[in-house]
């Protein structure tokens, strides 16, 4: 009884090789993932008309479905307090993605504004921050003010040329930036997997086999 027990007990080495070949799998496709990600970023820095349009069109199907996610929130909730509150802020995430889809470009350059007009604060603010308080990181928050508002000034002064590359630029940016923590995270998660897997091809010595032997040693000696 205690043979067959034993016999259908699975072998915990080769159950470990099997979690981590399974485990080796998922990060070579977190890798692929991230590969895929470090391609569609380079491709965007390259044609940056086109990325600004789909990163346009990505966002206002995003506005929509958010939209529509908050309507049918707001009517399963109608008779509480936040019923109007909800059912406004979704009406105008839906009318909002309708405007973008419906006028990208449009939409870039009023984005572009926007974010000019973000660098361009953020940077002041940064600059007289940095001057008045003037910090351990003085140097370091100085050169951040510094390199907003020149930024936020060259595409406000190119606006609204600078609508049709900008957002594009950011989103490639993000893409690129995203796909390669993913090809690290990937390749580190299956070089730590191989390191810590057991090989089932090699002879594993039982607990009681071992006892065996030093049994066996110190009674030879």
């Amino acid at each position: 009884m205690a043979e067959r027990t034993r016999g259908e007990d699975p072998d915990p080495v080769r159950e470990m090789a099997r979690e981590g070949r399974r485990l080796g799998r998922s990060f070579g496709r977190l890798a692929a993932l991230g590969a895929v990600l470090v391609i569609c970023g380079i491709v965007g820095l390259v044609y940056t008309g086109l990325a600004t349009l789909t990163s346009m069109l990505l966002f206002g199907w995003l506005l929509l479905a958010g939209g529509f996610v908050g309507l049918l929130q707001a009517v399963q909730s109608r008779g509480t307090g936040h019923f109007w509150l909800a059912a406004v802020v979704a009406a105008l995430n839906i009318a909002a993605g309708v405007v973008v889809i419906r006028h990208p470009e449009g939409s870039a350059e009023a984005l572009t504004m926007f974010a000019a007009l973000l660098f361009l604060t953020g940077g002041l603010f940064r600059l007289v921050g940095s001057v008045v308080v003037r910090g351990p990181q003085f140097g370091w928050t100085l050169l951040q003010g510094a390199f907003g508002l020149l930024l936020g000034l060259l595409v406000l002064f190119d606006w609204p040329s600078s609508s049709r590359y900008v957002l594009g630029v950011f989103f490639s940016l993000a893409l690129l930036f995203d796909g390669l923590g993913l090809v690290a995270m990937g390749v580190g998660g299956r070089r730590i997997v191989g390191m810590v897997t057991p090989d089932p091809a090699e002879p594993v010595v039982s607990s009681d086999k071992a006892s065996e032997g030093n049994a066996q040693d110190q009674s030879n000696t």
